[in-house]
């Protein structure tokens, strides 16, 4: 089986949405189906108001049809709801053609940060979005349940994994700050509350990797703060494994993948109990979850980081991508007999 997955989220930006792809399509390798984008390579683009970094593509309705009739997919999934996905979704729904989606980022969140348009009127635009879909994937079971409440339908559930070679405990380097060393990773933007963690007074050091439209701004108001601006894959696993406490203070992803490759690396997490962190943590010991972000922060050194470790070694992305073919499956055109013989041949191979 072949998929095309269309998103406005590709490289070179370091994000969740960019990493799961990535990581997925490598795991479906494996069960014998073939994952290709549609991404905004190739396309004119302009830059995110507020967010210059990042940038949106401009598809015309002739590429887009033309880039899917080239790449001949069994099946098409729409990762994201921008330009791309919804050039994609237009093309579908005039060929009468199935598709699946996924919410992966709250844009309602987002926007409303940055601007006085209504979250409401954001869901609206969202729900009429995701609802000619034949599942709209979720992340987790309490995203399921808030987007339920708000009127999507056609849910399933497609978890998120994590490298545990990439991410290792082993990997940690030596960081010349004062320890403890408290960190976080991700865009230096507003809906990831960073001041919530930046102000805290704690022992040691606070630890800032990623970059974004707020990173001057923090920079001037906490210089204690260590920013180390945007880190890769093996750089990005030593400096994770060299924490003390994972913090991750936003109240709005959807998940949060990089709180896995935390674990993987044998850092306990601190975080406030909202959606992603309940659904990676719940009740586990692997971290504490506390609306008194420093208090979280504090208990959270005494945790396990064996526990944690032990807790991500259950988390791969070829049980990810098992749930994510499943759904598309449901769509496809051609194929089916492949992947179907595909994945009872890997449920049934010894070990």
């Amino acid at each position: 089986m072949k998929v095309l997955i269309a998103t406005d989220a590709w490289r070179p930006q370091v994000n969740g949405v960019v990493r799961t792809l990535g990581s997925v399509a490598r795991a479906a390798s494996k069960l014998g189906v073939e994952i290709d984008f549609l991404s905004p390579d190739g396309f004119k683009s302009f830059p995110v108001p507020t967010y210059p970094g990042l940038r949106l593509a401009l598809p015309s309705r002739r590429r887009i049809a033309a880039g899917i009739e080239a790449a001949r997919p069994d099946a098409i999934h729409i990762a994201t709801e921008g330009p791309i996905g919804f050039a994609v979704r237009a093309y579908c729904r005039r060929r009468r053609r199935p598709f699946t989606t996924s919410y992966t980022t709250r844009f309602p969140e987002y926007i409303s940060a940055r601007s006085p348009i209504s979250e409401e009127w954001i869901y609206a635009a969202l729900r009429w979005f995701h609802a000619g879909a034949t599942v709209t994937m979720v992340a987790t079971p309490s995203l399921m349940s808030e987007l339920t409440q708000r009127g999507f339908g056609n849910l399933g559930m497609w978890t998120r994994g994590v490298d545990v070679d990439l991410f290792h405990p082993d990997r940690a380097i030596g960081l010349p700050f004062p320890r403890p060393i408290f960190m976080t990773v991700g865009r230096v933007a507003v809906e990831k509350n960073l001041e919530a963690f930046l102000s805290l007074e704690l022992p040691g050091t606070k630890v800032v990797i990623g970059a974004g439209p707020q990173e001057a701004k923090l920079k001037r108001s906490f210089p204690d703060a260590k920013f180390l601006g945007a880190l890769e894959n093996g750089v990005l696993a030593g400096h994770l494994a060299a924490a003390d406490v994972f913090v991750f203070p936003s109240r709005t992803d959807t998940f949060g993948v990089v709180q896995l490759e935390a674990l993987a690396s044998g850092v306990p997490i601190a975080a406030f109990p909202v959606t992603g962190p309940k659904d990676v943590v719940g009740n586990n010991p692997i971290g504490v979850l506390h609306e008194d972000l420093g208090r979280a922060c504090i208990e959270a050194l005494s945790i396990s980081r064996d526990a944690c470790r032990k807790f991500a070694l259950a988390c791969s992305w070829e049980n990810s991508a098992r749930q994510f073919l499943g759904h598309v499956r449901k769509v496809a055109t051609g194929g089916g007999r492949e992947f179907e013989t595909a994945m009872t041949m890997t449920e049934t191979a010894p070990g």
